[in-house]
């Protein structure tokens, strides 16, 4: 039988369609928080990471939509500028908005390339927890397997034992029951309860 070690698990599970483990209750059963290695605990966290970012990202470009859609409408309430009090109040505003515009846009579109990478840096620390998830599994199962082994053996070793302490109880009890059984006739009933009663009080 081959070992883990000996499989190519990267070629087994890349492009393969599988759930985001840290979000699978399945494998908290797996893996909980007092049974988890040092190196999975490593990648569990990373992979939590990336799936804040992405979440934090996600918001993040709401809230810069609704932003530029609200100074959109205020260059357009804004456009009649002209040259007084009011008219230089708007041309300020208009020119303050179009900046904040831009800045908006130019940080949308950071986002946007951050947002197209963040499944692919998701699913590759997937990946990599899977893969590292199975061999810990695969050497606790084989670990149990050994140990179901040891116990068999023992069982087996112990019910050999247990049978020929059985018979010798029985061989014991049957001596016994001769011995009784000729000093009954050698003593007589009497005599033998007697001795008996004798003896319970020792």
């Amino acid at each position: 039988m081959r070992k883990i070690n000996e499989i190519n698990l990267e070629k087994i599970f890349k492009g393969k369609k599988v759930p985001i483990l840290t979000l699978d209750e399945r494998w908290h059963e797996l893996f909980p928080d007092y049974d988890k290695p040092g190196h999975i605990k490593e990648i569990e966290s990373k992979l939590n990471n990336l799936i804040k970012e992405q979440g934090k990202l996600t918001n993040d470009m709401k809230d810069m939509k609704i932003l530029k859609s609200k100074l959109m409408q205020e260059i357009i309430a804004h456009m009649d500028v002209n040259d007084t009090e009011i008219g230089k109040l708007k041309a300020k505003k208009l020119d303050r908005n179009q900046k904040l515009i831009k800045e908006l846009s130019d940080k949308m579109n950071h986002t946007e390339d951050e947002l197209i990478k963040l499944p692919y840096q998701i699913k590759e620390v997937n990946e990599k927890l899977i893969i590292e998830s199975v061999k810990v599994c695969y050497a606790r199962l084989n670990k149990n397997k050994q140990r179901a082994a040891e116990i068999a053996k023992w069982v087996l070793k112990i019910r050999n034992e247990l049978k020929e302490k059985i018979l010798e109880k029985q061989d014991m009890e049957m001596k016994n029951t001769s011995i009784y059984s000729y000093m009954h006739d050698m003593l007589g009933p009497e005599l033998l309860q007697e001795l008996d009663e004798e003896l319970k009080n020792i």
